[in-house]
Protein backbone atom coordinates (compact mmCIF):
# COMPACT_ATOMS: atom_id res chain seq x y z
CA UNK A 1 0.00 0.00 0.00
CA UNK A 2 1.57 3.22 -1.04
CA UNK A 3 1.43 6.31 1.44
CA UNK A 4 -0.46 9.31 0.93
CA UNK A 5 3.02 10.79 0.42
CA UNK A 6 4.17 8.60 -2.35
CA UNK A 7 0.86 9.01 -4.10
CA UNK A 8 1.25 12.91 -4.19
CA UNK A 9 4.69 12.55 -5.36
CA UNK A 10 3.91 9.28 -7.80
CA UNK A 11 0.38 11.08 -9.49
CA UNK A 12 2.49 14.82 -8.95
CA UNK A 13 -0.51 16.41 -6.97
CA UNK A 14 -0.53 19.88 -5.76
CA UNK A 15 -2.52 21.75 -3.30
CA UNK A 16 -5.93 22.49 -4.16
CA UNK A 17 -8.00 25.95 -3.59
CA UNK A 18 -11.11 23.50 -2.69
CA UNK A 19 -8.35 21.60 0.43
CA UNK A 20 -6.71 18.72 -0.22
CA UNK A 21 -4.53 17.55 -3.94
CA UNK A 22 -4.92 17.28 -7.15
CA UNK A 23 -3.28 17.37 -11.10
CA UNK A 24 -5.54 17.72 -14.20
CA UNK A 25 -4.86 14.36 -16.00
CA UNK A 26 -7.33 14.91 -19.17
CA UNK A 27 -8.56 17.48 -21.11
CA UNK A 28 -10.64 16.73 -24.74
CA UNK A 29 -9.32 18.72 -27.79
CA UNK A 30 -12.94 18.72 -28.58
CA UNK A 31 -14.92 21.61 -27.62
CA UNK A 32 -18.74 22.26 -26.67
CA UNK A 33 -20.74 25.39 -26.51
CA UNK A 34 -21.99 26.74 -23.13
CA UNK A 35 -23.60 29.79 -22.17
CA UNK A 36 -20.01 30.58 -20.49
CA UNK A 37 -18.37 30.05 -23.89
CA UNK A 38 -16.81 27.01 -25.37
CA UNK A 39 -15.41 24.78 -22.99
CA UNK A 40 -13.62 20.90 -23.36
CA UNK A 41 -15.93 18.39 -23.69
CA UNK A 42 -14.64 16.50 -20.67
CA UNK A 43 -11.53 16.99 -18.32
CA UNK A 44 -10.75 15.14 -15.22
CA UNK A 45 -9.04 14.97 -12.33
CA UNK A 46 -7.08 13.37 -9.29
CA UNK A 47 -8.12 14.84 -6.02
CA UNK A 48 -6.71 13.41 -2.59
CA UNK A 49 -7.69 14.68 0.73
CA UNK A 50 -5.20 13.40 4.29
CA UNK A 51 -5.06 13.32 7.44
CA UNK A 52 -3.63 16.75 7.38
CA UNK A 53 -6.10 18.18 5.03
CA UNK A 54 -8.97 16.21 5.88
CA UNK A 55 -11.60 18.90 4.49
CA UNK A 56 -12.52 19.81 1.03
CA UNK A 57 -14.66 22.99 1.38
CA UNK A 58 -18.10 24.23 0.04
CA UNK A 59 -18.50 24.51 -3.96
CA UNK A 60 -20.65 24.59 -6.79
CA UNK A 61 -20.25 23.86 -10.28
CA UNK A 62 -21.94 24.39 -13.25
CA UNK A 63 -21.06 21.14 -15.01
CA UNK A 64 -21.93 17.39 -14.02
CA UNK A 65 -19.40 15.71 -12.21
CA UNK A 66 -18.81 11.69 -12.45
CA UNK A 67 -16.39 10.91 -8.99
CA UNK A 68 -14.63 7.62 -8.82
CA UNK A 69 -13.08 6.24 -5.99
CA UNK A 70 -9.57 4.42 -6.19
CA UNK A 71 -7.40 3.85 -2.92
CA UNK A 72 -6.97 4.80 0.80
CA UNK A 73 -10.02 5.46 2.93
CA UNK A 74 -13.36 6.38 2.44
CA UNK A 75 -14.22 9.82 1.50
CA UNK A 76 -17.80 11.41 2.72
CA UNK A 77 -19.65 13.97 0.05
CA UNK A 78 -22.26 16.25 1.59
CA UNK A 79 -24.53 17.54 -1.24
CA UNK A 80 -27.08 20.31 -0.91
CA UNK A 81 -29.29 20.35 -3.84
CA UNK A 82 -30.91 23.64 -4.71
CA UNK A 83 -34.26 22.93 -3.02
CA UNK A 84 -32.29 22.88 0.47
CA UNK A 85 -32.22 18.76 0.56
CA UNK A 86 -29.26 17.32 2.03
CA UNK A 87 -27.62 14.18 0.59
CA UNK A 88 -24.57 12.27 2.06
CA UNK A 89 -22.55 10.03 -0.02
CA UNK A 90 -19.48 7.43 1.16
CA UNK A 91 -17.05 6.67 -1.85
CA UNK A 92 -15.24 3.61 -0.68
CA UNK A 93 -14.16 -0.02 -0.75
CA UNK A 94 -16.75 -0.90 1.69
CA UNK A 95 -20.01 -1.82 -0.42
CA UNK A 96 -21.38 -4.05 2.17
CA UNK A 97 -21.41 -0.93 4.68
CA UNK A 98 -22.80 0.87 1.76
CA UNK A 99 -19.86 2.80 0.09
CA UNK A 100 -20.03 3.55 -3.38
CA UNK A 101 -17.40 3.05 -5.97
CA UNK A 102 -18.50 6.36 -7.99
CA UNK A 103 -20.99 9.28 -8.17
CA UNK A 104 -22.79 12.01 -9.94
CA UNK A 105 -22.82 15.17 -8.56
CA UNK A 106 -24.91 17.18 -11.38
CA UNK A 107 -24.47 20.90 -12.16
CA UNK A 108 -25.71 23.54 -9.24
CA UNK A 109 -25.29 20.91 -6.49
CA UNK A 110 -22.71 22.54 -3.44
CA UNK A 111 -20.77 19.84 -2.65
CA UNK A 112 -18.37 19.41 0.12
CA UNK A 113 -16.02 16.43 1.33
CA UNK A 114 -13.96 15.00 4.11
CA UNK A 115 -11.75 12.05 5.08
CA UNK A 116 -14.06 9.45 6.23
CA UNK A 117 -11.37 7.24 7.58
CA UNK A 118 -7.88 6.13 7.28
CA UNK A 119 -4.54 8.35 6.28
CA UNK A 120 -5.53 8.83 2.68
CA UNK A 121 -8.26 8.84 0.52
CA UNK A 122 -7.62 9.25 -3.57
CA UNK A 123 -10.51 9.27 -6.60
CA UNK A 124 -11.20 10.94 -9.82
CA UNK A 125 -13.63 13.22 -11.20
CA UNK A 126 -14.92 13.49 -15.03
CA UNK A 127 -16.01 16.85 -15.87
CA UNK A 128 -18.50 17.24 -18.50
CA UNK A 129 -18.90 19.94 -19.93
CA UNK A 130 -15.13 20.15 -19.20
CA UNK A 131 -14.35 21.95 -15.84
CA UNK A 132 -13.11 26.06 -15.80
CA UNK A 133 -12.87 28.04 -12.68
CA UNK A 134 -15.20 30.67 -14.08
CA UNK A 135 -17.55 27.35 -13.71
CA UNK A 136 -16.73 26.91 -9.94
CA UNK A 137 -18.41 29.09 -6.92
CA UNK A 138 -16.52 28.77 -3.87
CA UNK A 139 -18.89 28.48 -0.73
CA UNK A 140 -18.94 31.90 1.27
CA UNK A 141 -20.54 31.23 4.88
CA UNK A 142 -23.09 34.10 5.02
CA UNK A 143 -24.31 33.43 1.59
CA UNK A 144 -24.84 30.29 2.02
CA UNK A 145 -25.95 30.64 5.47
CA UNK A 146 -28.97 32.85 4.27
CA UNK A 147 -29.96 30.10 1.41
CA UNK A 148 -29.71 27.09 3.70
CA UNK A 149 -30.08 28.23 7.30
CA UNK A 150 -31.16 24.72 8.03
CA UNK A 151 -28.01 23.23 7.80
CA UNK A 152 -25.91 25.43 9.85
CA UNK A 153 -22.98 23.33 11.55
CA UNK A 154 -21.98 21.74 7.91
CA UNK A 155 -22.05 25.41 6.17
CA UNK A 156 -19.72 26.37 9.14
CA UNK A 157 -17.44 23.16 9.40
CA UNK A 158 -16.60 23.55 5.65
CA UNK A 159 -16.55 27.24 5.16
CA UNK A 160 -13.87 29.69 6.18
CA UNK A 161 -14.71 31.78 9.20
CA UNK A 162 -16.03 35.50 7.82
Amino acid sequence: MSTRQQVIEQLQLQPHVEGGYFRRTYESEISVSTEQGPRPALTSIYYLLTREQPLGRWHCNRSDILHFWHLGGPLRYHLLHPDGQLQTVDLGPDLGAGQQLQMLVPGGVWKATELAGGDFGLLSEAVSPGFDFADMTLGEREPLLQQFPQHLTLLERFTPAP
